[in-house]
């Protein structure tokens, strides 16, 4: 028997919630929630000399990288102008947030000035590929947009252990601490952070991916006995566990990344309420979250940034 038509979920709402969830992805700015002044002072933490807010504002949905379809990307590509950037920029230090965590994009350089030239100052931290790895690329960029840090991208961290190279990654760090400017190790293996820690190498910061989305379809299989792999990027539930493990054991402040899943874990508002909660209680006090925002539908970073300061801010 069909289920009586008021006993069905209305489709609009279903639209609604489905349109929300798949754009939450941490994201900020928006006309759904109206602006309002915060009783708490945002919670920040120490990178070298820099004062940096444990909410530092990401940029996967920014450079159309949604990790959840080409289709969702078109649309972060299509909305992210240099100047939505700008807005969204803005709207973060409206909100506490000072620290902004890109890789390298013309729209980027265009908002980062933009914002700067107005008087307003964001700290920046340069995630870099294997086009700023050479000397004079890494010198044109730390002398245009001024970064407090610049850490080895993950991706190429992890193809780096695999083949055995992650020594690659560490001679970087010492070119970046010799340009007068903090290094730090991206990854999202947490054996490559273990490594980088036992092997005392001399850096500044890590960022560290609670998922590990870059294990191949052999090693998930190892590891988790599936004959068959599914299509697309896999989040193992169990993983965030597992990096903030050893996030806990290194002394250097950590920068978590990917801690909603790239919007998986943005189904409801409490989902999201849940992710910060767990990371914030899983990761050190003198760590931080490094989350991106799509400001299309709601003002979340105003949302993340009331999460972070309830759940960021120091026990006593």
């Amino acid at each position: 028997m069909n289920a009586r038509r008021d006993q069905q979920p209305d489709r609009r709402e279903f639209l609604k919630d489905a349109a929300l969830g798949l754009t939450a992805l941490g994201a900020a700015g928006g006309p759904a929630v109206a602006a309002t002044s915060e009783p708490k002072a945002m919670p920040m933490v120490q990178l070298g000399k820099h004062k940096v807010s444990r909410l530092i504002l990401g940029s996967n949905p920014i450079l159309g990288y949604s990790h959840v379809s080409p289709v969702m990307s078109r649309l972060m590509t299509d909305y992210f102008s240099a100047e939505n950037i700008e807005k969204l920029v803005r709207r973060c230090l409206e909100v506490g947030v000072n620290t902004w965590q890109t890789s390298a994009s013309d729209k980027v350089d265009q908002a980062l000035a933009a914002v700067r030239n107005a008087g307003q100052e964001v700290q920046w931290v340069f995630l870099a590929s294997r086009a700023h790895f050479k000397p004079g690329p890494l010198k044109e960029i730390i002398k245009r947009n001024q970064p407090i840090a610049i850490v080895h991208h993950g991706g190429v961290s992890d193809s780096l252990w695999r083949a055995g190279k992650i020594e690659q990654a560490h001679d970087f760090a010492k070119r970046v601490q010799d340009l007068g400017v903090l290094a730090g190790l991206s990854a999202h293996n947490p054996a490559v952070i273990r490594h980088a820690e036992d092997k005392g190498w001399d850096l500044d910061l890590y960022m560290t991916c609670f998922y590990r989305v870059t294990r191949t379809h052999e090693e998930l299989k190892q590891e988790t006995g599936m004959r068959e792999v599914p299509y697309g990027e896999i989040y193992l539930p169990g993983d965030p566990a597992r990096m903030c493990e050893v996030v806990r054991q290194v002394g250097r402040p950590c920068l978590g990344f990917k801690i909603l899943a790239a919007g998986r874990r943005c189904n409801r508002p409490r989902e999201v309420e849940n992710a910060f909660e767990f990371a914030f209680k899983s990761i050190k006090p003198t760590d931080a979250v490094i989350v991106g925002m799509f400001p299309r539908y709601r003002d979340q970073a105003a949302e993340n940034a009331a999460h972070t300061r309830r759940f960021g801010a120091s026990r006593s």
